[in-house]
């Protein structure tokens, strides 16, 4: 199976004869064997399955396998959220005294969770400009930098990252490129292709695409060397594992195994069995659903740069937008169906517009098969001052316009009413 429709609806799960057709939910927390020396090499890491659902379950594992193979990797795990996935990726990697460069224009969770929560642990952070020049960009890099992140849409300033010039810096400093690749989903761009060595996803997001599941996902691409000099957490014996050496014991996979059974393991934030087969709902239909957002959210953003009452439109498969060329670099088949744009009348013409709406819908949501909208001044990013809202990338009267699935028409006729009592 190499395309990626037949991937998203049969890879990870192989039914046998007289199997179910559908992926079974593995409603358990625990599993039984029948000898004490079958546990002991499970927990050695000597075998591979099941004894605990905080550190595996077929039903998740199944849908792990999946996203692995559309994102081109090694291995990957699912998570209770998205904000779950970067903090493991985070202290998988990282300890107190280490640091990490960001581009500045990162979902405000993200921004917040490495910005202040992840300082308060000792792990410190650079946002930087990802327009500048690598000159500029190599010096936020200190001694003790051991991670570069970056989204690859950024929610929702809809920057486009540099994947390979951001993939050349992070590994000329030695240390791992992980990339948010949320927005974009396997289906408009992979990561790995450009350089990318890790990717995570909130699932909550396109992947499920109907708001029914909160998750997040990593995904390993297998090519980082950590046994670079940077990284002796993955070099050394760990002593919570009987002296396991991750990259000996491991090899490509030391990364995705090392946040499993250390990371998941100690924090438990885990995707449930149910919560996965959600997600795989989702990503059966994922490929007929981001074209159809792509195609959807192209004519919207057309309509909304030629209205009147609009002073600005961010979407980066706009030909105006700064973004435009690294788009057609990374996202050929489309830019996602997020689009943010400014009223000309500022916040309460915005409030007015969002209030008028009568198809979309205020939802602190995204990435959904219906149309919403949403002012992240006062709700995503309700706790970053104006200074960092701009940091960020977002104007304080900006608006956030999900496309759904419904017929363009329909979206458009919404738009158009609403904006005449803007």
């Amino acid at each position: 199976m190499t395309h990626i429709q037949t991937l998203a609806i049969h890879a990870g799960y192989s039914p046998k004869n007289g199997d179910p057709s559908v992926l079974p939910i593995a409603q358990s927390t625990t599993f039984r064997y029948t000898s004490t020396d079958a546990v002991a090499r499970l927990f050695d890491l000597q075998e591979a399955g099941f004894f605990y659902t905080r550190l595996g379950n077929p039903t998740t594992d199944a849908v792990e396998q999946k996203i692995a193979a559309l994102e081109g990797g090694v291995g990957a795990i699912c998570t209770s959220s998205g904000q779950a996935a970067l903090f493991t990726s985070v202290v998988t990697i990282c300890r107190a005294g280490d640091h990490i460069v960001a581009s500045s224009t990162i979902y405000g969770g993200s921004f917040n969770l490495l910005g202040s929560s992840l300082k308060r642990l000792g792990i410190d952070v650079t946002f930087v400009d990802q327009r500048q020049s690598n000159e500029e960009l190599a010096r936020a890099f200190r001694p003790n930098t051991r991670l570069v992140l970056g989204e690859t849409i950024a929610n929702p300033a809809l920057t486009v990252l540099d994947i390979e010039r951001f993939a050349r810096l992070a590994h000329d400093h030695n240390v791992p490129l992980l990339v948010d690749n949320t927005f974009a989903t396997p289906y408009l761009c992979r990561p790995f292709d450009f350089g990318a060595d890790i990717v995570m996803h909130s699932t909550t997001k396109y992947m499920d695409g109907h708001a029914v599941q909160l998750g997040g996902v990593l995904v390993d691409s297998g090519n980082f060397d950590w046994t670079c000099g940077n990284f002796p957490e993955f070099t050394e014996p760990d002593p919570t594992y009987h002296g396991t050496v991750y990259t000996r014991d491991f090899g490509k996979q030391a990364f995705i195994v090392k946040a499993r059974v250390q990371t998941i393991r100690d924090f438990g934030c885990v995707q449930t069995p149910q919560g996965a087969f959600y997600t795989d709902l989702g990503l059966q239909t994922l490929p007929q659903r981001m074209d159809c957002h792509c195609r959807n959210a192209e004519k919207v953003a057309a309509f909304l740069e030629g209205h009147a009452k609009v002073s600005h439109v961010n979407y980066p498969g706009l030909a105006s937008s700064p973004d435009h060329a690294l788009a057609q670099k990374y996202l050929p088949k489309g830019c996602a169906g997020v689009i943010s744009f400014t009223l000309a009348g500022g916040r309460e013409a915005g409030a007015r517009f969002i209030d008028s709406l009568k198809l979309g819908t205020l939802e602190v949501h995204v990435a959904d098969i219906r149309t919403c909208v949403l002012h992240p001044a006062s709700s995503t990013h309700r706790q970053l001052n104006d200074e960092q809202l701009v940091e960020c990338g977002i104007d304080p009267g900006l608006v956030r316009l999900s496309v759904g699935l419904e017929h363009v028409d329909d979206i458009l006729a919404d738009l158009a009413q609403a904006l005449d009592k803007a």
